[in-house]
């Protein structure tokens, strides 16, 4: 970065970390670290609710730098997901002020840091070699994946007399790419393309073949990315702050814009969850793995195995290999056999493989294997094809807990680690203590007992291991004894437990008011609606008279 734009950003850079100081005065839960060593310090930050969200969607993570380019000229990058409803969900935010290798490994460091050391199954980014660098070295057992949209914006700049003299190149080389099904065809077509247009010694055409198993949706199928195609989605990665953030944003008003965005998104899920619980979808079938979908998933995710469902009828399944509990069957669209997929089902343990891999990709499962359950009468969902993270139930427990289990010891013993598994359990206790007066009682009791269990497993540990203090090579004198230290610590118990009881009893009556307002607007909503559609139905009446 120039000094003269170092001086540009001076003054907005010192208003975000003082933003980031009052919100971790605020709250001490909030994150935010600032690189050392650097002339100029990268910033990262990521409050309660951020990492809430990485517990229970971090599965897929897209890291944008979208602002960061010369269109913006804004060094703001940020880490988000795709929440139960596929809507846009923030892990954290970052303002990259120093791009080199160790800064993106600094980042990534500490952003794994703050998300208590749980290792996303795939991460989607721009095309950049020092991201890439940085994610082999931080996340080696991550699937890297490239957005293609950054591969296209590179690559006709770097190709400017072949697009100007072979107008219809774009078109085939953006074909090639989405239009394949197999790697065999993709692989075919790419050759005669470069071929096609005397380009087989094009260096950058070269270094992105190489790369070709991070960004052409053929070789990702096989992993997670948290979206519902493999192609949509994968053309623009700042979701999250679009609307919000553009070429006229500066880091001073980074910080308004973004806690517009962070409500908007807040706002949808909610009104996302309403729309989940307290409507009822629209069957199309009389299947009752359809009516069992309907409870399970929200509303977003039943559409797109509905729609899945529905193309049952049109794609039959014919057995072509039966091999004891192995049978193989190709699924095709009536009146499209060139285009078909392959389905192998394991009777014994329920479960089918496609070669479309769409429930590998997005967790949702396939028309093709659908179709084979269809042949083969299964009725309903097997438990291993209803992915949590797509159902109405997705946020309650650690979702990625058993991640966790997998990471290095110094990883698990780390305070912040034990730090914030305990305070998002707290939080989800607290939220689902303060929903009525008897789970509050049940709710108070229990911290109460686990309070008296951690005071008496404190003191057993002080007496046994850890002894007094040592101050200057000798063994310093206790100020007071060890009766009064006990009594001292459990007034101070009993006092923090009432000031608990206290906030919790607030909690519960901001969480009753809130939910009534919210509740009161949804239903003047709902009675709007209904008039308009009365006031239409009078006028369609009227004009057929």
């Amino acid at each position: 970065m120039s000094s003269t734009q170092q001086r540009t950003l001076g003054g907005g850079v010192h208003h975000v970390i003082d933003y980031l100081k009052r919100m971790q005065s605020d709250n001490p839960a909030f994150f935010y670290a600032v690189q050392p060593d650097v002339a100029a310090g990268n910033i990262f930050w990521a409050d309660p609710t951020c990492t809430n969200n990485y517990s229970y969607f971090g599965d897929a993570v897209i890291f944008d730098t979208t602002y960061n380019t010369h269109q913006y000229r804004l060094p703001f990058a940020s880490f988000t997901g795709f929440n139960h409803h596929a809507q846009p969900v923030l892990f954290a935010s970052a303002l990259i002020l120093n791009q080199s290798h160790s800064s993106y490994i600094w980042l990534f460091t500490t952003w794994l840091h703050a998300m208590s050391g749980r290792l996303p199954l795939s991460i989607t980014t721009h095309l950049d070699p020092l991201i890439q660098l940085a994610v082999a070295q931080v996340l080696p057992s991550t699937r890297l994946r490239f957005s293609t949209s950054s591969i296209f914006r590179q690559t006709i700049p770097k190709l400017p007399h072949l697009c100007q003299s072979h107008p219809t190149f774009e078109t085939e080389f953006i074909k090639c790419v989405h239009d394949t099904q197999t790697i065999d065809e993709f692989e075919s077509c790419w050759h005669s393309l470069l071929d096609g247009y005397c380009v087989v010694d094009n260096q950058w055409l070269h270094s992105i073949y190489n790369a070709r198993h991070h960004w052409v949706p053929v070789y990702l199928r096989d992993t997670f990315f948290g979206q519902t195609s493999l192609n949509a989605g994968n053309e623009c990665l700042n979701f999250f702050f679009d609307g919000h953030v553009n070429a006229s944003t500066t880091l001073q008003l980074l910080v308004r814009q973004y806690e517009k965005a962070v409500s908007t998104w807040h706002e949808r899920e909610l009104k996302a969850d309403f729309e989940t619980t307290h409507t009822s979808p629209v069957l199309k079938t009389p299947s009752p793995m359809e009516k069992q979908a309907a409870t399970l998933y929200t509303r977003k995710i039943f559409i797109k195995f509905q729609d899945e469902l529905v193309e049952t009828m049109a794609n039959p399944a014919t057995k072509i290999d039966d091999a004891g509990t192995i049978t193989t069957y190709r699924v095709a669209k009536f009146g499209e056999n060139q285009t078909s997929h392959t389905v192998t089902f394991n009777s014994s343990e329920m479960k089918a493989g496609c070669s479309c891999q769409m429930f590998e990709y997005s967790g949702i499962i396939c028309r093709h294997v659908l179709a084979v359950f269809r042949a083969k009468n299964v009725l309903t969902l097997p438990p291993y094809y209803v992915l949590k993270r797509w159902t109405r139930n997705a946020k309650t427990g650690v979702l990625l807990d058993e991640r966790a289990s997998q990471l290095p010891c110094s990883s698990r013993d780390s305070t912040t680690v034990r730090y914030n598994s305990l305070r998002q359990e707290a939080i989800k206790y607290v939220e689902e203590g303060a929903k009525s007066v008897q789970t509050y009682h049940v709710a108070m009791k229990a911290l109460q007992e686990a309070a008296k269990k951690v005071c008496i497993l404190k003191k057993e540990s002080t007496g046994t291991a850890e002894g007094p203090t040592i101050a200057n090579g000798s063994r310093s004198e206790l100020l007071i004894g060890d009766e009064d230290v006990s009594s001292y610590q459990s007034v101070e118990k009993q006092k923090k437990i009432r000031e608990l009881a206290a906030e919790l009893e607030i909690t519960n009556q901001r969480c009753n008011v809130y939910r009534a307002n919210l509740l009161a607007v949804l239903r003047d909503m709902e009675e709007q609606k209904l008039k308009l559609s009365v006031k239409v139905q009078n006028a369609r009446l009227s004009l057929k008279e």
